[in-house]
């Protein structure tokens, strides 16, 4: 049976641990045919050791995504491991410490811009990064958390990821004519490295487990990775600029953040 991304050449950011949401996607993306290329930031070696441990151990390349020279070169150098892409995961995001925690009158502008480059801008420049490599269209999907209301300690994150989806939906309307579809996923709360520095984590992935109308297992990110391949593959192709829900159902309840914290 033919895989749902046979022949097709992935890019997979944020890659940290197994336990990274994204991890999950490039190993999905393989068991589905793909080539697959991971960038890593930072503890390059650790990117590198978790690439082995895929079906088919991947190339690294590194990637500061908020470093216009390593953007300006990304193509290059993923170029010499596949001559095109057709398809792009985003999995980056990063706010310091103060813009987290119930903090939102006090973060100052400097973490705030800190936050929204890393998490909201990184979407156009990975995109504008990989055009070149992009010829025959493609899918670029980007990891979201549902931005349309306020949560518990989120602050200037939520801020960001709003940007996000606003980013997405301007970047589907700027690259549809090259025929590339761009789409977010608005995942539930998936206890990775990341989410663990969160403040009032451990409140969402409680209110999740217990009011989602279909369940949501936070230690499993199989149904993200599963809706990520999806939309890296051909079979949305008249859907760009949306953001699809992998949730266990919870956004349907229309829960405010007060509700939120009353249930856990």
């Amino acid at each position: 049976m033919t895989g749902l991304l046979e022949g097709k050449n992935v890019l997979i950011t944020g890659v940290i641990t197994e336990a990274s949401m994204a991890f999950h996607a490039a190993r999905m993306a393989q068991e589905q045919g793909a080539t697959v290329v991971l960038t890593g930031f930072g503890r390059l070696s650790l990117v590198e050791r978790i690439a082995k441990r895929l079906p088919t151990p991947a190339p690294v390349v590194e990637l500061d995504v908020t470093d216009p020279a390593q953007v300006e070169s990304l193509a290059a150098r993923v170029g010499e491991h596949v001559d095109r892409l057709d398809g792009v995961l985003h999995a980056i995001g990063f706010a310091p410490a103060s813009a987290l925690g119930n903090n939102f009158l006090n973060t100052p502008w400097e973490d705030v811009s800190t936050a929204v480059n890393a998490s909201t801008f990184s979407l156009k420049a990975l995109a504008v990064g990989c055009l070149p490599l992009m010829t025959d269209g493609g899918s670029i999907v980007g990891l979201d958390f549902d931005a349309r209301q306020a949560w518990p300690a989120y602050d200037w994150m939520g801020v960001a990821k709003a940007g996000l989806e606003a980013c997405s939906r301007y970047l589907a309307r700027d690259l549809g004519a090259r025929g590339i579809r761009v789409n977010l996923i608005s995942a539930g709360p998936v206890r990775t490295m990341a989410a663990k520095s969160i403040p009032g984590f451990g409140d969402l992935e409680a209110a999740w487990t217990s009011r989602a109308p279909l369940g949501w297992d936070t230690s499993d990110p199989t149904p993200v990775a599963k809706a990520v391949v999806a939309l890296l593959s051909d079979w949305f192709p008249a859907t760009s600029g949306s953001m699809v829900m992998v949730d266990g159902g919870f956004h349907s309840l229309g829960f405010s953040a007060g509700e939120i914290n009353q249930a856990v």
